[in-house]
């Protein structure tokens, strides 16, 4: 299987960014890591080897990115808009740097979103508000309100709420979403949501899903057995659904 790395400044993020980018051909996978997780991590954690076969049958190709959880909604060192507006700052990266590397490398006009536990997160909140960008979005085990406490996951923004957390959040801007175009969009997604019957996010889930069918926006909701907040449950539902 073809693996590149590449490296550059970012001028948005004023710092060095990393990716790996694994295939030759077919739809582009932008992957976003869980909150600790690097750009390397799908590989360690053999998620990459889980969707081989299609990477190296040409059928997909990966590109792995930072996450910067612990520069935006992890930073307990920024004040919560400081947080939200870093992140906004590296959807901008991604916008502006990554997805121009990835159609200038490979011209398959399908790109998907994809992401685990905060990466779902991350993959959910830029797929549906730039929909006209994305094919696809596949979110494992993702909570879809960042400001929602649930066991041991606290509020990330500690109270705090502006403009920029709620356009940033799946679950607070789509129910007061009226664009016609946008919709339009949305509905020709193909989006794939999975979770576990023990996961403290599965009524998220739900709610998320109830806002998409309220939107008529077709969609996709697994619930698997059990926590399935894993990486061996990652890896099964990879193979299945991306």
């Amino acid at each position: 299987m073809k693996r590149d790395y590449r490296r550059w400044y970012s001028p948005r993020l004023h710092r060095d960014m990393e990716l790996l980018i694994f295939g030759h051909a077919g739809a582009k996978v932008l992957m976003f890591p869980t909150r600790d997780g690097r750009f390397w991590e799908y590989e360690t954690l053999n998620i990459v080897a889980s969707l081989a076969p299609k990477v190296q049958a040409g059928q997909l190709q990966l590109y792995c990115i930072e996450g910067l959880a612990r520069e935006t909604f992890y930073d307990v060192g920024r004040h919560p808009a400081d947080r939200i507006r870093r992140h906004a700052a590296y959807e901008e990266y991604i916008l502006n740097e990554v997805l121009p590397l990835m159609a200038s490398t490979n011209s398959h006009d399908c790109t998907i979103a994809m992401g685990c536990s905060l990466g779902a997160f991350q993959a959910a909140s830029i797929a549906l508000r730039h929909p006209h960008l994305f094919r696809k979005l596949v979110a494992f085990s993702g909570r879809y309100d960042l400001s929602m406490k649930v066991e041991c996951f606290d509020d990330l923004f500690d109270g705090y709420y502006d403009d920029e957390i709620y356009f940033h959040t799946p679950t607070h801007f789509l129910p007061g979403l009226q664009c016609g175009w946008r919709l339009d969009k949305l509905r020709r997604l193909d989006i794939v949501l999975t979770i576990g019957t023990e996961d403290p996010f599965l009524d998220n889930n739900h709610h998320l899903s109830h806002l998409l069918d309220q939107k008529h926006v077709s969609h996709q909701l697994h619930v698997w057995d059990g926590r399935a907040h894993r990486a061996g449950a990652w890896r099964r539902m990879a193979a299945l659904y991306v």
